[in-house]
């Protein structure tokens, strides 16, 4: 059934996440914008690129594609969380989906902050928030009670140094965080000073001159900027709760490897295509590339104190 008990609903949101992040990776790939983009600017892509070099498509291109990376990591753990913990009515998860969905779906506001109203986001919101809030209200009831928003508090392992298994959970708990925090500032940035000042050097622009070209410019490049650092951040809320509260198994395992995978080889990966090469402007990224790497190499499921996974083994893991 399309409904069921409102897992299949809350799966058809992360996958229209995947297909939307994939969608912004084939806009970029083709230097294409969207329609209401172009109408908006006034200018297409070609007549932008003829300006300093192509600096400002391609670093518009760069917001873009970290933010596809960050839709394509949140979209594969919603459906990790609607297949694995709540159809085993876990109640963290139902409450992660509803934090995680609060802060993702709320990012569309931060266009208050920067002016420019996309109306294909807006639509796109309006048309997946009752599909979300549906499958919600229909999960809801297949929870244990009580079920209180508290089962984010309880973790589902024990923290600790005295395995490869426990040092490299920490590890990736520590990169969630970091990937939350980093998210939040990029986030802050981007309806604020929208950019840093490698990338006015980059582009070989100041602020007023992006202005002169095209005033339009520097609300639209910051409805990217925002944009990105809200899905950034939502993928590290959504990752680190998984570890937080989850238990080891190999489908979890496998969620995080897509999640880290999606998004840091097309953060990082996109700066060499465009010749964004700045190492302090990369370094955070960087450093969290080698603790998630780190972190899924020691929590490989050989790794494991117990090597048949809950998820293997239905209700009956003992972990």
């Amino acid at each position: 059934m399309l409904i069921g008990d409102g897992r299949p609903l809350l799966s058809l949101t992360g996958v229209a996440l995947i297909g939307s992040g994939l969608f912004a990776f084939f806009l970029s790939a083709t230097k294409h914008f969207l329609p209401h983009d172009v109408a908006y600017l006034g200018m297409t892509p070609p007549e932008l690129c003829a300006l300093n070099e192509c600096r400002i498509v391609h670093f518009m291109i760069h917001d873009r594609v970290s933010f596809g990376g960050s839709l394509v990591a949140v979209g594969t753990l919603y459906l990790w969380l609607a297949a694995a913990p709540l159809r085993r009515g876990e109640a963290w998860s139902w409450w992660l989906f509803v934090v995680s969905g609060l802060f993702g779906f709320s990012s569309f506001l931060l266009y208050l902050g920067y002016g420019y109203l996309d109306t294909w986001h807006g639509a796109a919101t309006l048309v997946l928030l009752p599909c979300f809030g549906l499958g919600l209200a229909k999960s809801f009831g297949g929870l244990p009670r009580p079920a209180t928003i508290a089962a984010l508090l309880h973790p589902g392992e024990a923290l600790g140094v005295r395995s490869r298994y426990q040092i490299g959970r920490l590890f990736l708990l520590t990169t969630a965080f970091c990937l939350f925090v980093g998210g939040m500032i990029i986030a802050t940035v981007g309806v604020t000073t929208i950019f840093v000042p490698q990338d006015l050097e980059y582009m070989g622009l100041t602020v007023e001159r992006l202005s002169q070209i095209n005033p339009r410019l520097p609300p639209l490049i910051a409805h990217d900027r925002a944009g990105f650092g809200g899905g950034v951040a939502c993928c590290g809320l959504t990752m680190f709760f998984c570890l937080w509260c989850g238990r080891a198994s190999r489908s979890r395992w496998q969620a995080l490897l897509i999640t880290g995978m999606s998004g840091f080889a097309t953060a990082i990966g996109v700066h060499p295509a465009i010749g964004y090469n700045d190492l302090f402007h990369l370094a955070p990224a960087l450093v969290g590339a080698v603790m998630f790497t780190l972190g899924i190499v020691l929590t490989l499921p050989a790794h494991r104190p117990n090597r048949v996974s809950h998820d293997e083994q239905g209700m009956t893991k003992k972990c």
